[in-house]
């Protein structure tokens, strides 16, 4: 099944909240970016739970036939990027994402509501 960059980026908000991702985000840049449509942010809690989350998340995608095009980052840094191109993931440890705090790029982006299943 071939999914649009909103169905994509609900998509890997799932998978992270499927694997206890924290402050799950999906911030709609379509017309603000012009990198892409949709920036999917989560916090994890340790280097082990951030492998987690993008192995899951890469799992999702393929169930779905969509390959990333790359992944950037390593979980002991305390962030990975998996782009999607219509759709990049970012998946933070606790104090990378305070410290970065990327959000506030996107502060007139309109936020997707997402409703974790937990």
């Amino acid at each position: 099944m071939d999914m649009n960059s909103e169905q994509m980026a609900i998509e890997a908000a799932t998978a992270l909240d499927d694997k206890q991702a924290k402050n799950i985000r999906i911030f709609d840049v379509r017309g603000i970016s012009g990198v892409t449509d949709f920036y999917v942010i989560g916090t994890g809690t340790s280097a082990p739970h951030l492998k987690a989350l993008i192995a899951e998340t890469e799992r999702r995608m393929k169930d779905h036939n969509t390959a990333s095009y790359r992944t950037s980052g390593d979980s002991a840094s305390g962030w990975v990027i998996v782009d999607y191109v219509t759709a990049v993931v970012h998946v933070f440890s606790p104090e990378a994402r305070e410290y970065y705090n990327i959000e506030r790029l996107w502060a007139t982006a309109k936020e997707l509501p997402f409703h974790p299943a937990r």
